[in-house]
């Protein structure tokens, strides 16, 4: 069993053949995934895929990047659709750097509502963090984000950075990127993670592992993130899809 903990089976490039996307996630061995839906298109979107399939669940937020464009009645529509069953986490949110579509103080601002929101509604949060691991750790202290912790989605930061959010009850969690051949700090920041706060994703249909590096990524190929991560750890694929997976149904709730 594994569980994809973050794809984005409502993204255009999926169109023409979500139904053979899944059905190849299925054959991997893939049993749960988590669909994350981050502005006005792909929340919809996230909703009715798992209204239709009963082993998909959704995350609601506002992308980093978008936060320019954020308004109260967003706020207001992701606090009515957490109650929804199969809505098991607030996010993806954060802070990006790397665009700069929206202002680093108005992406802030976005984040602590959505942080704010996660305790309310009392879901975890999956965060997204690009280029700003010490301001995206700063607000997660301050505003008190262990209450209900969450996910360090992608995580591309260091051992320390990775330690502090792993004391604020962050499961960290690796995808494609871990795979790749040049990919020496998050193989090192992998093996040091204890194997009960670790998680795995795709991020489909972005960042495809290896060897599908620069093609569509989808949920089958967590199979590979799997593998590899078995492969730093010294533990078999097995163990490692065990604790991965029992680690992805404690923290979102799901019996």
């Amino acid at each position: 069993m594994l569980f994809d903990t973050h794809v984005h089976l409502n993204a255009d490039q999926y169109e023409e053949d979500i139904e053979e996307v899944i059905e190849r996630a299925r054959e991997a061995g893939v049993t749960k995934m988590v669909v994350v839906g981050f502005d006005e298109k792909t929340i919809p979107k996230a909703m009715n895929l798992v209204e239709k399939y009963d082993f998909l669940y959704a995350a609601v937020g506002w992308h980093p990047v978008d936060a320019i464009d954020m308004e109260d009645r967003h706020i207001e529509w992701l606090r009515e659709l957490a109650s929804h069953p199969k809505v098991v986490a607030i996010g993806e949110t954060g802070l990006d750097y790397h665009w700069d579509k929206s202002p680093k103080d108005v992406q802030k601002k976005v984040f602590r509502r959505q942080i704010q929101l996660a305790k309310e509604v009392k879901l975890p949060i999956i965060i997204h963090d690009r280029d700003a691991h010490q301001d995206i750790v700063d607000i997660l202290k301050e505003e008190n984000a262990s209450e209900v912790g969450g996910i360090m989605h992608c995580f591309g930061g260091s051992i320390e950075i990775a330690q502090q959010c792993l004391n604020m009850n962050f499961y960290i969690s690796f995808g494609g990127p871990v795979t790749f051949k040049n990919a020496k700090k998050p193989k090192e920041v992998a093996k040091e993670i204890p194997l009960e706060r670790l998680l795995i994703e795709t991020d489909a249909p972005f960042l495809a592992p290896h060897p599908y590096r620069g093609k569509r990524n989808e949920p089958a190929y967590v199979k590979l993130v799997a593998e590899k991560l078995a492969e730093i750890k010294e533990i078999s694929y097995e163990e490692l899809a065990h604790y991965t997976t029992r680690n992805a149904f404690k923290l979102f709730g799901i019996s």
